[in-house]
């Protein structure tokens, strides 16, 4: 008997009846399954009743959406629910195609209008839950299509507005409504003709409406001081705008009267026991308790109040421990801390600030600088070996790059006491800060180290800490070290020392620095009076010379030559400039001619394009094609020294070399 829906609605009402929700869903659609479509109008109604009855909003959602694809003009039945449970979102977006729909007839006999009502009405008092409509376009949309309820609709924008916490929103839509009254005011009495009690009834409104736009400030003020009669900031902001005039500061809200200090103890002592969300709100309470008591210069009760603060309660817990109350991790909060050991530094005695200072280290919650600071005090009354301990306490805290700041303080202080009295501990903690040092952050530590060596130690060992740190350096600061290592070991050894540092900073160096490099020793080997080393400098350098790039260095190497050489040292420089010219040329013409036979080989225009290359005794020479452009290897080189004759003519049987 599955199509018969009596014996469906008596199952159904049975099981309801039993509270058995799951099944009763069920089988209220199996039954809707089972039977014809044109049945289902008597099993709607009783499942409709059931899903009510139950708090399940999601699922009587759901049952209600099904319901309407076969009865869309229940919607109305379907946005009550929704406004009953609270889903006010949906009610909105319903009742918004509710209006929009113009075949939509209300079986509650509503007109489109009282709907449109409804949804400005939910809008404006809900405007915190309904955020997928955009209310005040809508209301303000009203206000041209009904235009005889501008009166009534201008103040549910203002209430929207009110709700959201739009203030001068409110105030803008307070203004547009006195608009729109002088506006219905003057058509009036242009359609009618002016009368006396019109024009004076025009004046009056034109008045109130200046006065509204003058006193717009104070309104805005006045509504938010009403909200917070607390709030300083508002209270300055009177103060302005009735200056010269303290009495009507007062007004309506009398004065500000200050909380006195016992009353303010009290406020601030039953603060420290709610049940605060953060551990920082907390601290915020009993930082300002202690402020509290030193703008009343009460000194000794501001650090009783820090004391309490930082007291181990009785249960401790870790401090992003959410399941325990902020009470038991304050102890860890490091705000309060801070603050008690800056009152201890100018209040209390060194003992109890040292106290403050090791119970931050034992409860492993310092930072760099209260470290430094810790053991800057120590260091103020004399005990260097407990502030160097404190930074090796510190230390052990940290990790790179956090303990960078602590290690260079510590390494400084401890030079700076001992010298070399204590060399061989000094070196070991040189050692320590470097391993695992990052590279980025080794290059200060290595020039301390070196100095270190230049100053108490060896000079030997402090070249071998310079070697060291340009292979620990990032190659961004391997420049820089070098020049300080080139720079240290000319004054330490001499120029003629710096020759192997030299070599291996062009090796390691890119071709930008380690150009600039080769210039410095080649201008060194020719102050040495080492022309031939200068030269030969010059020739390892110009294979990372493009001349096209590069023509300062080829005018260096040409006045070196114009100085030192002669003629045969001048054409062997040119010689070099138009291979080491010809080498680019073809690197360049070798890609191109590549990507040409990826695009066009089918054309064959990837053919006779470039120079020609061909070999000689001195190296590659780049030559046009017959018919084609000289190249620019044998075009004029504005640089070259004009020799007379071919440059590659042999001297003749005089001796001569055909010279100019």
């Amino acid at each position: 008997m599955h199509k018969m829906p009596r014996i469906w609605l008596d199952y159904c009402q049975f099981l309801a009846e039993q509270g058995r929700i799951t099944r009763t869903r069920r089988t209220f659609d199996r039954a809707l399954r089972a039977l014809p479509i044109t049945q289902h109008r008597r099993l709607w109604p009783p499942y409709l009743s059931f899903v009510r009855r139950h708090p399940l909003p999601e699922t009587a959602v759901r049952v209600f959406r099904r319901f309407l694809k076969l009865c869309p003009e229940e919607a109305e039945q379907y946005v009550s629910y929704l406004r009953s449970v609270g889903r006010l979102d949906e009610a909105a977006q319903v009742l918004a195609r509710l209006v929009n729909d113009e075949r939509f007839v209300s079986r509650q006999g509503k007109s489109n209008y009282q709907l449109w009502q409804e949804l400005c009405e939910l809008l404006s008092q809900h405007p915190d839950r309904v955020r997928s409509l955009d209310a005040g376009g809508i209301i303000r949309g009203g206000l041209t299509r009904f235009t005889d309820q501008r009166g009534r609709l201008w103040g549910a924008l203002a209430d929207c507005y009110v709700r959201c916490g739009h203030l001068e929103k409110v105030f803008d839509s307070y203004a547009r409504f006195e608009e729109s009254v002088i506006a219905a005011l003057l058509d009036t009495q242009a359609q009618l003709g002016r009368g006396q009690d019109g024009e004076v009834e025009l004046e009056l409104r034109l008045a109130r409406f200046e006065r509204l736009m003058a006193r717009r400030p104070l309104l805005l003020n006045s509504v938010l001081l009403r909200q917070n009669p607390h709030n300083v900031h508002e209270w300055h902001k009177r103060v302005a705008l009735h200056q010269g005039q303290p009495d009507k500061v007062r007004g309506h809200w009398g004065h500000v009267p200050n909380v006195p200090c016992p009353q303010a103890r009290s406020i601030l002592s039953r603060a420290t026991r709610v049940q605060f969300r953060r551990v920082e709100d907390l601290a915020a309470v009993w930082c300002e308790f202690g402020e509290l008591e030193l703008r009343h210069q009460n000194h000794q009760e501001a650090l009783r109040v820090l004391r309490k603060a930082t007291a181990l309660p009785a249960k401790r817990a870790e401090y992003f421990d959410s399941s325990e109350p902020v009470q038991n991790r304050l102890y860890k909060s490091l705000k309060v801390w801070s603050m008690l050991a800056d009152l201890e530094e100018s209040l209390g005695t060194f003992q109890s600030t040292r106290a403050v200072y090791e119970r931050i280290l034992d409860l492993r919650i310092a930072t760099p600088q209260i470290v430094i600071n810790y053991a800057l005090l120590l260091e103020e009354h004399g005990r260097f070996e407990d502030s160097f301990k404190a930074y090796e306490r510190g230390i052990a805290l940290f990790r790179w790059p956090h303990v960078g700041d602590l290690w260079l303080t510590y390494l400084s202080k401890f030079v700076a006491r001992y010298g070399g009295r204590k060399l061989e501990r000094a070196r070991d903690l040189f050692e320590q800060a470097l391993d695992g040092c990052p590279p980025q952050h080794a290059k200060t530590i290595y020039l301390l180290y070196a100095r270190l060596e230049e100053q108490f130690g060896l000079a030997r060992r402090a070249m071998a800490v310079y070697e060291r740190g340009t292979r620990a350096v990032p190659p961004a600061q391997q420049s820089d070290m070098f020049h300080i290592y080139i720079r240290r070991a000319a004054e330490l050894f001499g120029v003629t020392h710096t020759r192997p540092i030299y070599q291996r900073a062009i090796e390691v160096l890119g071709d930008d620095a380690a150009r600039e490099l080769c210039l410095r020793f080649a201008d060194m080997e020719c102050k040495l009076g080492e022309v031939d080393r200068a030269r030969a400098i010059y020739t390892y350098c110009s294979q990372i010379c493009d001349p096209r790039i590069t023509g300062s260095f080829w005018q260096t190497w040409k006045e070196f030559e114009i100085r030192h050489g002669n003629e045969d040292t001048i054409r062997e420089m040119l010689r070099i400039k138009r291979s080491v010219q010809a080498t680019y040329n073809t690197q360049v013409n070798f890609m191109a001619s590549q990507m040409l036979k990826v695009s066009g080989s089918a054309t064959g225009t990837g053919e006779g394009m470039g120079a020609q290359v061909r070999g000689t005794g001195e190296g590659y020479r780049a030559e046009a094609p017959p018919g084609a452009e000289p190249s620019l290897s044998q075009q004029g080189n504005p640089e070259e020294i004009d020799l007379g004759e071919d440059e590659g003519d042999e001297p003749d049987g005089n001796g001569d070399t055909g010279a100019g």
